[in-house]
């Protein structure tokens, strides 16, 4: 019975972690990316490729895609439910190497099933195997693995379209490879709306109000973002700027030498110092227009506050008063001031 019980806590877990990702929106975000995929191996390595929108898109648009092969693998699941269960800890992979009866369908005989030794885990040797196969890897992982995984796709230098928290842009393990244009932000969902499936007999109490929709079965996050090292052309778009700056719209942080900008709309035209900016800068960070110096939680110095020294804020303060999460930014081509002319 303990040991049931404990299968069973360990199913309810990892359902905390299953969103299944509208096909809509991958169609959205991959329609971008079309000319990458040519000749190329691609891998969707948490999915159950039986239902997955991922294997959908990739095996129906194989042909148009000039796709060489599609491998999907699924965790802990031989069953054809709706939804993985997880309640085995065999696993099955599938390849795809296109249409072979013109009937520009992918039917069941001309996909491959494999079954794995283990478990199917992305970070598994079976699985890694794979991995070095392909040649671009496009998914939804899970997100309490994300460091796990995004190191994974780094040590073994992949290409990838992936779907992220956007918190994990201030992990201490991801900002630098932000920093450092080794990853970035992809298109932005519709609205900035990402909707997600969840599987049956999921915990919804977890989720506020208006999250989830029972009738629907989905759930409805803001904070969810597309991550990757394809470059894409919004990347060297520049953002218009048009404010100015004054000592008195854009006041020094106490605990480290740059400016506050409020909002990014506000950045100014014709600042050349350091700039503190909010996360939402990197949806349009464009490499040739800004440099990135670092963030709040590496940067911010000690400050005093009603008498107590804070060490390590992690944060900067104005005038006191905590601000939210902050990029620090450099502008590469700031306007220069414009001369004042001589009253006549």
């Amino acid at each position: 019975m303990a040991n049931t019980n404990k299968k069973l806590k360990k199913a309810k877990e990892a359902k905390k972690d299953e969103f299944y990702t509208r096909l809509e929106d991958i169609e959205n975000q991959l329609k971008h990316y079309r000319k990458y995929f040519k000749g190329k191996t691609v891998l969707c390595n948490c999915d159950d490729p039986r239902i997955s929108n991922f294997f959908t898109y990739f095996s129906y648009n194989f042909d148009s895609l000039g796709l060489k092969r599609l491998i999907t693998t699924c965790y802990k699941n031989q069953q054809r439910d709706l939804f993985s269960q997880h309640d085995t800890e065999s696993a099955i992979w599938l390849e795809y190497n296109g249409d072979k009866n013109g009937n520009a369908v992918p039917d069941p005989n001309e996909i491959g099933i494999n079954n794995f030794t283990g478990n199917g885990d992305f970070r598994s040797p079976e699985c890694v195997r794979l991995l070095r196969k392909a040649n671009i890897v496009v998914t939804n992982p899970p997100f309490s693995l994300f460091r796990e995984y995004v190191a994974q796709l780094i040590k073994y230098k992949k290409k990838f379209i992936i779907i992220g928290n956007i918190n994990a842009l201030s992990y201490k393990d991801i900002f630098p490879l932000i920093k450092n244009n080794k990853i970035w932000l992809g298109y932005p969902f519709e609205n900035g709306d990402a909707y997600f499936y969840i599987p049956d007999g999921a915990d919804t109490s977890q989720y506020g109000k208006g999250v989830y929709d029972p009738v629907t079965n989905r759930v409805h996050f803001r904070n969810c973002c597309w991550f990757t090292n394809l470059d894409i052309p919004k990347r060297h778009e520049d953002r218009d700027l048009y404010k100015t700056y004054t000592p008195k719209d854009y006041p020094t942080y106490d605990n480290y030498d740059a400016i506050e900008v409020s909002k990014v709309r506000s950045i100014p035209c014709d600042y050349d110092g350091a700039m503190g900016v909010p996360v939402s800068f990197l949806n349009d960070y464009n490499p040739d227009q800004f440099e990135i110096i670092g963030a709040d939680f590496e940067l911010a110095g000690p400050i005093t506050i009603k008498g107590k020294c804070k060490k390590n804020p992690q944060r900067f303060y104005v005038k006191g008063k905590r601000k939210y999460p902050r990029i620090l930014i450099r502008n590469k081509h700031p306007e220069k001031p414009k001369k004042k002319g001589k009253k006549s």
